[in-house]
């Protein structure tokens, strides 16, 4: 398989928010101007060399991580996140 881009990650959480209803981005700003949290949004996180996914858990912007498995290879979330929505896939047709 060729190398996995963040694009290709991206595209993949894209999707997964979609999928699951969730907003498309992690925090929307309110015509005050403030920040507010998209509680639910599936979003991708960078350190340390490599990937995480991180699904917004309050108003604050805490955040869990679904996985557990910290920062990982690009490849490797692409294959979790892919897993993860054949998981929501085949739960929807029970």
């Amino acid at each position: 398989m060729d190398r996995i881009t963040q694009g290709m990650l991206q595209k993949k959480v894209d999707y997964l928010n979609e999928l699951t209803g969730n907003a498309a981005a992690p925090w929307t700003r309110g015509e005050d101007g403030k920040l507010t949290a998209n509680i639910g949004n599936y979003h991708l996180s960078g350190a340390y060399g490599g990937w995480c996914l991180h699904q917004m858990d309050n108003e604050s912007g805490g955040v869990h991580v679904p996985f557990s498995c910290g920062y990982v290879p690009k490849r490797e979330l692409f294959y979790r996140i892919s897993a993860f929505i054949d998981g929501i896939h085949a739960e929807r047709e029970e």
